[in-house]
């Protein structure tokens, strides 16, 4: 059996009582007082995240711009610096192969942040298409420690640590800053729809920020658990559930970040998936009767199967449960009533919008 990893915090979750599981090759915290109290913490205050499973690869070259703008569906090229980028790797067919962010650090050099499952995916991905790019691709996954301090308190609690005012450093940025004599790269970001910031560095350097923030009583450490609930209710995408190999970004809702008016691995699929209609889209469902519906629960109308749940939870504070699913595109109708099958009984749900939740990120004002 393959051995699993540990990252370097592991023993600090062990001492704080952490709920491990094994998670896309890693031992990780699922969860430490509690889902619902954390998925709270992080709504209401703040909440520390262990996510140094999450991979890094650098692209350094004269054509690591061109060469990662043909990889990925967004643009990048023109791009300022200091912008953090969202883009998705696709198969030919228009298939994802994975999501991830982009760190322009220089002309020459990008930095791509992948999901832990899909790291030696991804890189041998990025190998196999080099040929007539001068880039040179490097895995330092390994070397790389990630937390996410995430929740309306994350400024006020990161301020006084790194002697730094955040104040122009909007959603979706980032700057290279040094903690401790440390490089720390510090993007505010993530995965929760609230304001927040994520951290890179060397995993010594890391761990030293960990405790640090912990020190501050407004902020829970906060487990993989629920990191999901979190992204769920803010609308986003998980790889493997509303993005996949069959699941196209288009369908997805990601078009957002599909430019289909330059080159890249898989545009002329998505281009004729776009101009002939999406076969499915997807969309949120608010359960009606009693039910939690899952991952994989199949959605019919009038008895004729019409699509699948990606996600689904009853949140913290709602009374009914909610669910994300890939209908046929003419049955994804707002508002309409369509039945999910949970356990053999078919359970009435609403169709609507995948907006669970106002994403609280900061944002620059004009």
């Amino acid at each position: 059996m393959e051995n699993i990893k540990e990252t370097m915090l592991h023993e600090r979750h062990l001492k704080l009582g952490a709920k491990m599981s094994p998670f896309a090759g890693f031992d990780m915290p699922i969860e430490y007082a509690g889902i619902t109290q954390e998925h709270e913490a992080v709504r209401h205050k703040a909440g520390l995240f262990d996510v140094s499973h999450m991979g890094e690869i650098r692209i350094k070259g004269p054509d690591a711009m061109p060469f990662v703008d043909y990889l990925g569906t967004n643009r990048i090229t023109g791009v300022e610096f200091g912008r953090v980028m969202y883009t998705i790797l696709c198969t030919p067919e228009g298939g994802v192969i994975d999501d991830l962010f982009i760190y322009k650090l220089d002309y020459t050099e990008i930095l791509l942040v992948v999901n832990a499952s899909n790291i030696a995916v991804d890189y041998a991905w990025l190998l196999a298409n080099k040929k007539g790019f001068d880039v040179e691709i490097t895995n330092e996954s390994d070397d790389w420690g990630e937390i996410a301090l995430q929740g309306p308190l994350s400024a006020s609690v990161l301020e006084p640590i790194l002697k730094m005012n955040f104040s122009d450093l909007y959603f979706m940025r980032f700057r290279t800053i040094e903690y401790d004599r440390k490089k720390v790269i510090l993007s505010r970001s993530g995965y929760t729809g609230e304001d927040g910031f994520e951290l890179y560095g060397k995993t010594k350097v890391i761990a030293e920020l960990w405790d640090k923030i912990l020190e501050n009583p407004n902020v829970s450490p906060c487990g993989l658990g629920c990191r999901d609930t979190l992204r769920f209710e803010a609308g986003l995408p998980l790889y493997g559930h509303e993005m996949s190999r069959e699941i196209s970004p288009l369908e997805a809702g990601s078009g957002f970040a599909v430019k289909l008016d330059k080159n890249f691995i898989g545009r002329d699929a998505l281009q004729a998936q776009k101009d002939q209609g999406l076969p499915r889209t997807l969309v949120g469902l608010e359960l009606i009767d009693k039910g939690i519906a899952r991952g994989g629960y199949e959605v019919y109308k009038n008895g004729v199967k019409i699509g699948v749940v990606t996600t689904g939870y009853l949140l913290p504070g709602r009374d009914h449960a909610l669910a994300l699913a890939l209908l046929t595109t003419s049955e994804a109708v707002m508002d309409s009533i369509v039945d999910i099958q949970i356990r053999g009984k078919n359970v009435a749900a609403k169709v609507r919008d995948f907006a669970f939740f106002h994403k609280n990120y900061y944002r620059k004002t004009l």
